[in-house]
């Protein structure tokens, strides 16, 4: 997983670096709080109406998706993760950002992550 600064990096820039990559990009917007960074992950990545909200959950739809990446021949896809300044402090964004790496792990080439530190 990579880690940009906001302050650097605008999204459209990184955005810009993944589509040169010959990438799709998906960007999960900010959020505060860990249940609506759950929430905004699965409405971005589209994750089943059955997913939990909780961090398993998390784990185990990402690990479908890296999978629906690979099995339906889409172009890799890179995660630009937004993460607001207020969320970093939060306990569960170190056990989110260990997921997300374990998630691109799991998929290889096919799944790249960026957090982009607002």
């Amino acid at each position: 997983m990579k880690i940009y600064s906001g302050e650097t990096w605008t999204l459209e820039e990184l955005q810009e670096q993944v589509a040169d990559a010959g990438r799709r990009s998906l960007v999960v917007p900010a959020a505060d709080s860990k249940k609506a960074v759950l929430e905004t992950f699965g409405e971005v990545l589209n994750f089943p109406e059955h997913y939990g909200v909780n961090l398993d959950a998390l784990n185990d739809s990402l690990h479908d998706f890296a999978d629906s990446i690979t099995d339906n021949g889409n172009p890799p896809v890179t995660v630009l993760w937004q993460v607001a300044a207020p969320f970093r402090s939060d306990r569960s964004f170190g056990v989110i950002c260990e997921i997300l790496q374990d998630a691109e792990r799991y998929a290889g080439k096919d799944l790249a992550v960026t957090a982009v530190m607002l």
